[in-house]
């Protein structure tokens, strides 16, 4: 294949390069930008699709941001790789900030405690739930019984304020993302289209200078 890796990663690098990618986060955010304000869409369609995906973003569902990204860009008709790029706004730098803004928000409206809104708190309801879902699946080919307790308590105290929360300070985000991408994106292209428009200009003068050479 032309595009296939020279050295194939390993599943541990592959999880490194996640967490921090090859070159640092600053360079894969230039990278992200620079794949947006290129894309052959208008502005307002490409920044919809930011939108979009920064709000997946404060979500819960991690694992599904990219096919909630692609549903919600659908139903505005926004741009869906710029939805779906946007969503790395959620990353291993951001997850917690926004898990604990979101579930503060959410308990606050929902008038719960729930769970601490420490890192702690909230990893160890995320470990339990899901030893509670490995669990349960074993428990379909053996003779264990289920049980839920612990993924009811995780709805209750994580994932239901988390959802709830994520809200408000998803479509703020969104919305900023938004109206500052607007201008970035229709300078930008202007910008491609005026290097385009003097590279074709320079291309004509230089065929026609050639011809009265000849």
């Amino acid at each position: 294949m032309v595009f296939k890796r020279r050295e194939k990663r390993s599943y541990g690098q592959l999880v490194a390069h996640l967490v921090y990618p090859r070159g640092g986060w600053s360079r894969a955010v230039q990278y992200i930008r620079h794949r947006v304000n290129r894309l052959p869409d208008s502005p307002e369609r490409i920044a919809r699709g930011i939108f979009a995906g920064v709000l997946t973003a404060f979500t819960p569902f991690y694992g599904l941001h990219f096919i909630l990204a692609y549903l919600i860009a659908k139903a505005m008709r926004a741009n869906v790789f710029a939805a779906l790029t946007a969503t790395f706004f959620g990353n291993p730098l951001t997850y917690f900030p926004i898990a604990v803004l979101s579930i503060r928000i959410g308990n606050f409206l929902v008038g719960t405690g729930g769970v601490d809104e420490d890192k702690q708190g909230i990893m160890h309801k995320f470990g339990q739930a899901t030893d509670d879902l490995w669990d349960n699946f074993k428990a379909i080919f053996t003779h264990r019984e289920a049980h839920w307790d612990r993924l009811i308590d995780f709805y209750d105290q994580v994932f239901y304020p988390f959802m709830i929360g994520g809200i408000i300070p998803g479509v703020i985000t969104g919305l900023i993302a938004y109206y500052l991408s607007v201008p970035v994106i229709r300078a930008y292209q202007k910008r491609r289209t005026a290097k385009r428009r003097a590279k074709f200009i320079a291309a004509q003068e230089k065929a026609k200078h050639a011809a009265d050479e000849v």
